[in-house]
C-alpha cells in the first residue's frame, strides 16, 4: 500500500514540475494547468490504447492459437462467443479508472467523479456482456451433449441472464444517483408486488420450463400438435417464455411456455419412436349390396390365393355345421351362410397379415362399425411400419387404393353421396 501511495506521489510532483516548467516558459497559470491537463489525458488515453491492443494482440491470440491446437471443442465454444476478446476491453477501462484521478487531481473534482462514474458504468457494460457471452458458450457446451435432446437448459440460462442483468441495472442507477446499491435492492424489496406483476410471464415461464424438463414432456425436434394455438410442426427452440414451433406449411408458431403446462398438447414423438405409425380409417359400404354368397360367388372367391384356404375351411365348418342339425339349405335363411361383406372383411384382414409394410406385433383388423345413414363403415386399424409422413402417406393410399378396385369383386358397393351425375342419369333415363 505505501509503495502504491509512493508512485502516486511521484506522478503528482512530476505533474507539478511539469506546470511549474509550462509556467517558467511565460504560459499563465490557467493555460498552464490546461496545457498540463490535456497532455496527462492524452498520455493516458495513448496508454489505455495501448495496453488494450497487446492484450487484443498478445494474450487473447495466444488463448486463440492454443485453443486452435487442443482437441476439446468447450475451448472453442468460448472462442466463438468472443468471451477473450470482450474481457480484453476491460483493460483500458482499467487503465483511464486507475490514472483519471491524477490527470485531474487539481482540476476539477467535479468531472474527476463524472469520468469516474462513466468508467465505472462502461466496464460494469463490458462485464455483463462477457457474462453474457459466457452464458451462451455454457449453452453450446451443453448441446454437444447427448442430454441436451432431453434436457434443454436455456430457459435456466435466461433466468440467470436476467438476474444478473437487473443487478447489472441496479448498480448503474446506484452509480448514476449516487446512491449503495444494497439500498436500492433494499427499497425494490418493498416493490415485490410490482416486480412480480412485470415479470409475471418470465416466474411463469420459469416454473413451465422446470416442469417440461423435469416431466421430459417436449424437447426440440419434437412433433407436436396444438389445436388451440394453431401449431403443428416440429419444435424449434423452447427458451424462458416462449416455445417456438415451425409448422408444417414453414410458418412460425410461438406459444408461451406456460401454455404448454396449463393446455393440452399432443406430442408424437411417442409415434415416431414406437414400432409403427396407426393406420385407422373407414370406407362405407352400400347396404342394398350385401348379400349371401351362393355358390357361384364362392368358386370366384376361392380363387383368389390368400381367400382359398379360409373359403374351403368356411365352407366345410358351415356344411357339417348345416347337416349335424338338419338344416334346409334351399331357403337361405337356414343355418349359417357366409356373406359377401365378411367374407371381403376375412380378405382384408389376410391381406393385411401379408403386407410387408404393416407391423404384425402390433393391433392389426378389419372391422364393422355402427351403421350410418351413409353405409356400413368398414374400418382398417393397423400400425403401418413406416413413420415419417411422405413414406407413411404412401403405404395408407396404396392400402385403399386396392380396397378401393377391389370391393366390386366380392359384389359389394361403395356408398357415396348421389352428385350431378347421378341424378342427370336417372333424368335421361
Amino acid at each position: 500500500m505505501n509503495s502504491l501511495q509512493e508512485t502516486i506521489a511521484q506522478k503528482y510532483e512530476f505533474l507539478e514540475a511539469l506546470e511549474s516548467w509550462l509556467i517558467s516558459k511565460g504560459l499563465s497559470d490557467q493555460m498552464a494547468q490546461l496545457t498540463k491537463v490535456s497532455i496527462s489525458l492524452g498520455v493516458m488515453l495513448i496508454i489505455a490504447l495501448i495496453a488494450g491492443y497487446l492484450t487484443r494482440k498478445i494474450l487473447v491470440g495466444s488463448i486463440v492459437k492454443v485453443s486452435q491446437r487442443t482437441k476439446s471443442r468447450w475451448d472453442d465454444m468460448l472462442i466463438n462467443r468472443r468471451v477473450f476478446h470482450k474481457l480484453s476491453h476491460l483493460v483500458p477501462a482499467i487503465v483511464v479508472y486507475g490514472f483519471i484521478g491524477v490527470a485531474l487531481y487539481d482540476y476539477s473534482p467535479k468531472l474527476t467523479a463524472i469520468l469516474q462514474a462513466c468508467t465505472n458504468i462502461y466496464m460494469i457494460v463490458v462485464t455483463l456482456m462477457v457474462f453474457n457471452a459466457f452464458l451462451n458458450a455454457i449453452h453450446d457446451i451443453y448441446q454437444t451433449l447427448a442430454v441436451s435432446q432431453n434436457r434443454p437448459i436455456k430457459g435456466y440460462l435466461q433466468v440467470i441472464k436476467i438476474l444478473i442483468f437487473f443487478l447489472g441495472g441496479v448498480v448503474v442507477i446506484a452509480i448514476i444517483i449516487g446512491k449503495n446499491p444494497m439500498s436500492l435492492l433494499v427499497g425494490l424489496g418493498a416493490s415485490a408486488a410490482v416486480l412480480m406483476l412485470v415479470f409475471k410471464d418470465t416466474i411463469l415461464g420459469l416454473v413451465a420450463s422446470v416442469q417440461l424438463s423435469a416431466n421430459n414432456m417436449v424437447k426440440p425436434g419434437d412433433w407436436i400438435e396444438m389445436p388451440s394455438r394453431s401449431a403443428d410442426g416440429t419444435v424449434l427452440e423452447i427458451t424462458l417464455n416462449t416455445v417456438k414451433v415451425q409448422n408444417w406449411d414453414r410458418t412460425i408458431s410461438t406459444i408461451p411456455t406456460y401454455a404448454m403446462v396449463s393446455e393440452s398438447f399432443h406430442n408424437w414423438k411417442g409415434m415416431e419412436e414406437s414400432d409403427g405409425r396407426r393406420i385407422k380409417r373407414s370406407v362405407f359400404i352400400d347396404k342394398k349390396s350385401v348379400s349371401f354368397c351362393n355358390d357361384e360367388m364362392l368358386e370366384r372367391f376361392r380363387k383368389i390365393h390368400i381367400l382359398r384356404e379360409y373359403i374351403d375351411e368356411k365352407t366345410n365348418e358351415i356344411k357339417q355345421y348345416n347337416e349335424e342339425r338338419g338344416i334346409d339349405s334351399s331357403i337361405p335363411v337356414n343355418g349359417r351362410r357366409l356373406t359377401n361383406i365378411g367374407v371381403f372383411r376375412k380378405y382384408m384382414e389376410l391381406y393385411l397379415k401379408n403386407n410387408p409394410k404393416i407391423n404384425q406385433t402390433a393391433t392389426c383388423m378389419v372391422r364393422q362399425l355402427q351403421p350410418t345413414e351413409r353405409g356400413i363403415p368398414m374400418e382398417i386399424y393397423c400400425f403401418s411400419t413406416e413413420k415419417s409422413w411422405i413414406s407413411y402417406e404412401g403405404v395408407q393410399a396404396d392400402i385403399f387404393d386396392h380396397v378401393f378396385a377391389i370391393v366390386p369383386e366380392f359384389g359389394l358397393k361403395l356408398f357415396q353421396n348421389p352428385s350431378g351425375d347421378d341424378f342427370r342419369a336417372l333424368t335421361h333415363g
